[in-house]
């Protein structure tokens, strides 16, 4: 009896015993070596943050000397005349870059589009490069394709130029127009983010100065008139400084603008107000707009594809009372040596970029 309870007891402790080692060897296999069902043992990796994407992050990068990268922050600094090299990740990949280059069809500019990345490269940039640089991805479902705008990533970079201080413009002298229901903008922008600029009128003479409300400067823009009046209007510049060499911009007019936007306002008349066959007619159709709005004209008349006319198309700007500038655009339309076939109905057709009028008038004989 007695050697019956030593067995059991004994068993009891083997039992103890085999638990406690299999319990040491399961926290052993949570702890950093674990043994995979092939029998390998690896090294748990636990994530660290900076490898976990985030969302928004740039992936547009400069490609630097002997295949080094940097990502580019909202803003870059670069050096003129050292040509750069940017990509961005993605298989389709849209660009965009200063509005000029396309402009002048600049050669300096190169696109390339390879299976991982897409890369843009400009030779000798300058001054007149500085300006916004950004790339999306582009998703297409089947023929349609748009621009992945979670996925965009851009730039302003300024390529500082102590001998331009100024983003230099091709117009010497330069309108902006003013009006009462938008912001405008003075647009001298500067190479040098650092630079102190300064906005002045020629007469009477003075500066403008700048402040959080009416007047404000951003470096990638220029001068903001946030409620333009006709105050405002006049000859202005800009002036730069930055280690104590001092710089002034091209001239700005500044007009103010009495037309709101919307559809071409039109007109239609003939001169002379009668006419017989044998004569000659002029139709001439006017549009009162903003100044720098172009205007199309389309015309349907009664001798069309049959009779020779002549159409000229121009267009001025005009001051409308104190401190207001309209641009008035014009087509006439000639008919020489009037026939039966061309009494009838002549219909203009004006269009902008916010809609079109359509205005007619009959041509009798008398």
């Amino acid at each position: 009896m007695k050697l019956w309870v030593v067995l059991c007891l004994a068993l009891v402790w083997v039992e103890l015993q085999n638990g406690s080692c299999q319990q040491v060897k399961r926290r052993k296999d949570v702890g950093e070596n674990r043994i995979r069902p092939g029998g390998k043992r690896v090294k748990m990796r636990h994530p660290k943050l900076k490898d976990v994407g985030v969302k928004g992050q740039s992936l547009l990068t400069q490609v630097l000397d002997k295949g080094r990268f940097v990502r580019l922050n909202p803003t870059t600094s670069l050096t003129p005349g050292k040509n750069i090299e940017l990509r961005c990740k993605g298989n389709s990949i849209g660009w965009s870059y200063p509005k000029y280059l396309d402009t002048f069809n600049d050669s300096r500019l190169s696109i390339k589009q390879s299976d991982k990345y897409s890369q843009l490269i400009l030779t000798s940039p300058s001054a007149a490069d500085t300006g916004p640089y950004s790339c999306w991805v582009v998703v297409c479902d089947g023929t349609e394709c748009d621009k992945d705008n979670e996925r965009t990533y851009v730039s302003y970079v300024y390529f500082t130029d102590k001998e331009n201080l100024f983003v230099p413009s091709a117009i010497h002298f330069e309108i902006v127009y003013l009006r009462p229901d938008r912001p405008a903008e003075v647009p001298c922008r500067v190479t040098d983010p650092n630079a102190k600029v300064s906005l002045h009128r020629e007469v009477p003479a003075e500066e403008i100065a700048a402040n959080a409300t009416q007047v404000t400067y951003d470096p990638t823009k220029g001068f903001v008139i946030q409620n333009p009046s006709p105050e405002h209007q006049g000859v202005f510049y800009c002036k730069a400084v930055t280690r104590g060499n001092p710089q002034i911009s091209t001239k700005y007019q500044l007009l103010y603008v009495e037309v709101p936007s919307g559809p071409p306002f039109v007109s239609l008349e003939v001169s002379p107000e009668s006419v017989r066959g044998g004569d000659n007619v002029n139709v001439t159709c006017t549009v009162l707009g903003e100044p720098e709005e172009e205007v199309g004209f389309t015309w349907t008349y009664p001798g069309q594809d049959n009779r020779p006319v002549h159409i000229q198309t121009s267009w001025r700007l005009v001051n409308r009372g104190t401190g207001h500038t309209t641009r008035v655009s014009q087509s006439v339309m000639t008919v020489n040596d009037l026939e039966t076939i061309d009494f009838g109905n002549y219909i203009c057709k004006a269009k902008n970029q916010h809609g079109e009028t359509i205005v007619k008038t009959n041509l009798i004989s008398r």
